[in-house]
């Protein structure tokens, strides 16, 4: 819950914005302003000094009532006429010069007006407190993504998916705009603002009582620290997800609170150690993060013995080194600074065909093009497979725009670092328990990997199906209580057809979670208890004939214990035969 620091912070920050538009408004419409009041007066006080006449011939002078009243409808051209009796020439003589002295104070006004309008400044502030009002409505949880670049595209469409709201901040214009065009199912609010302003992030619903989550996807790394030390100290508990490509912000991220931090090249490395200890384990790990619909990648290993070259020593390339070297394998690197090259390196320009030649490619097992120039990468990657055709061939690619030509190159490995960024914060926000299976899977081995992936395909096929987590409470699985605990309900028996509970739903364990621990692929004879979590694949059909089993008490009798019982609450009572119901 939000204390009184908190609420009179996003009180503030809401009146702040409003104050700034307003301030606006009267700041350039100023002197438009003064003028028309000014003419207006001059014409009041005009018609009341000049003396008129009424029907008796006596001289008689205007009141200022009647003279706002006569002034009012002329200026705005409706013309009733003159009163409260004929003027005389000197009256009119006077409207005359204030109508056209009106007309000129109405042209400036309007100019400044639409002026006004067109201005930058001004539209930014409506903008911004259109958005401030749009997120102070939103009444479900909703997440913050700072940075609307590629991996935040990729994954507010992932998100969306699966019907999860989300606002959006951006420094970009052009990103924030892109909005608009989106296929979203639900509106989803948009500023282009500095993120690296705690004000900012206020106005983008950090102090929101149903912001559920921050996600800082900047590609500046300097933002990402000050977005997730921002929510650390105003939103001390709240999750955030970081992103960086630096050791040493990372750290200082770590300072503050415990943030979820994804490095792309600590991700890739990661993995690609997977894959050549485990390629079954990577297969699968690489299917399940891909989501609902991925076709089964193919099972390639990467060389476990021979020497690698390494292509630009950066941040990606230091840090595959690492891993690789960890893995016991022989590194030759080659970068164009001399204190880069680490290792027995090669210091140059690997486009060079000098410098390649000195990598001796031909003996190598595996080569790395890891430079931050997509150009440079491809032009790289062609030139060490005319060289040495067997190579293992790994890349990283920098820019969208160059998926089809590294797509062209048909690399055994790729890193796309926002596709990277992308597919963990969803594993972790779309269903946690996947994200758990992820993390402890690799320890079970690649023999243990394999059959999982077989029994998927059997039951599925090449292509993923649905991943999901079942609750067995008393609120998700009423149907299941009586049997909870009490040993009549096993994995395998839950997951029964329930036409025909002789056939198995096309459906995989992948992960039990109760209190005393997690079980990884748990067998068919493990016994559920109250309160278990399941996280299971398979096909969506599985899913929806398992929400029977665990909302229909008929249902569930019949798949647990075979028992046939009628639907209706009538025909229970007409044939005796009632489900077993819980325990009061």
């Amino acid at each position: 819950m939000a204390g009184p620091g908190l609420r009179g912070w996003r009180l503030s920050t809401r009146s702040a914005e409003t104050s700034s538009t307003i301030f606006l408004i009267l700041r350039r419409m100023r002197a438009p302003l003064i003028v028309l009041i000014t003419i207006f007066a001059v014409s009041v006080l005009g018609l009341t000094l000049i003396p008129g006449r009424d029907e008796a011939g006596h001289a008689v002078r205007m009141g200022f009532f009647d003279a706002f009243y006569f002034m009012s409808y002329t200026a705005t051209t409706i013309g009733y006429g003159e009163i409260p009796q004929p003027f005389t020439g000197g009256q009119r003589l006077w409207v005359m010069a204030t109508i056209y002295l009106t007309v000129v104070g109405w042209a400036y006004a309007i100019g400044s007006l639409l002026t006004l309008l067109q201005d930058r400044a001004f539209r930014q502030a409506l903008a911004l407190q259109r958005f401030t009002r749009t997120v102070a409505r939103l009444r479900e949880p909703f997440l913050l993504i700072v940075g609307y670049g590629q991996t935040g595209q990729l994954l507010g469409r992932s998100l969306d998916a699966i019907g999860r709201r989300f606002v959006v901040l951006d420094v970009s214009g052009e990103r924030v705009d892109v909005l608009d065009i989106d296929s979203y199912h639900a509106d989803v609010p948009g500023l282009a603002a500095d993120a690296g302003d705690p004000h900012t992030l206020g106005v983008a619903g950090l102090g929101h009582p149903r912001c559920e989550g921050v996600l800082a996807l900047t590609d500046d790394d300097e933002v990402n620290l000050v977005v997730a030390m921002t929510a650390a100290l105003l939103r001390p508990g709240l999750p955030v997800i970081a992103r960086t490509v630096s050791p040493a912000i990372e750290q200082r991220m770590r300072a503050f609170g415990s943030p979820a931090v994804v490095n792309p090249f600590d991700r890739f490395g990661d993995h690609l150690r997977v894959a050549l200890r485990s390629p079954a384990s990577y297969q699968l790990m690489s299917w399940l993060e891909s989501g609902p619909g991925a076709d089964l990648p193919d099972r390639g290993r990467p060389p476990t013995a021979g020497r690698w070259v390494i292509c630009g020593y950066g941040r990606f390339g230091r840090k595959l080194a690492e891993d690789l070297r960890a893995e016991g394998l022989e590194i030759t690197v080659i970068d164009v600074r001399p204190d880069a090259a680490g290792g027995p390196g090669i210091v140059g320009d690997a486009s060079e065909p000098a410098v390649m030649a000195r990598a001796e490619l031909d003996r190598a097992v595996g080569f790395v093009a890891g430079t931050d120039n997509d150009t440079t990468n491809l032009s790289l990657i062609a030139a060490a497979r005319r060289i040495n055709p067997a190579l293992f061939i790994a890349s990283r690619q920098n820019r969208p725009a160059s998926a089809p030509l590294f797509a062209a190159m048909d690399t055994d490995r790729l890193l796309v670092p926002a596709e990277t960024v992308a597919r963990e914060i969803y594993a972790q926000l779309s269903t946690p328990l996947l994200w758990r299976f992820l993390q402890d899977m690799p320890a079970r081995g690649d023999d243990w990997a394999a059959g999982i992936i077989g029994r998927l395909t059997r039951l599925c096929g090449l292509r993923l199906g649905s991943v999901w987590k079942v609750e067995l409470t008393g609120r998700d699985a009423p149907a299941l209580e009586p049997y909870l605990g009490a040993g009549d309900a096993t994995v395998g028996g839950l997951l029964r057809h329930p036409q025909d509970r002789d056939r198995s739903l096309a459906a995989v364990p992948l992960l039990l979670h109760r209190d005393s621990g997690t079980v990884l692929g748990p067998d068919g004879d493990v016994t559920l208890e109250p309160g278990d979590q399941l996280l299971l694949a398979g096909r969506p059909s599985a899913r929806r004939a398992l929400l029977d089993t665990m909302t229909h008490h008929a249902v569930s009798e019949y798949v647990l214990t075979g028992r046939t019982v009628p639907a209706g609450w009538l025909w229970q009572r007409v044939t005796g035969k009632v489900p077993r119901r819980p325990a009061s």
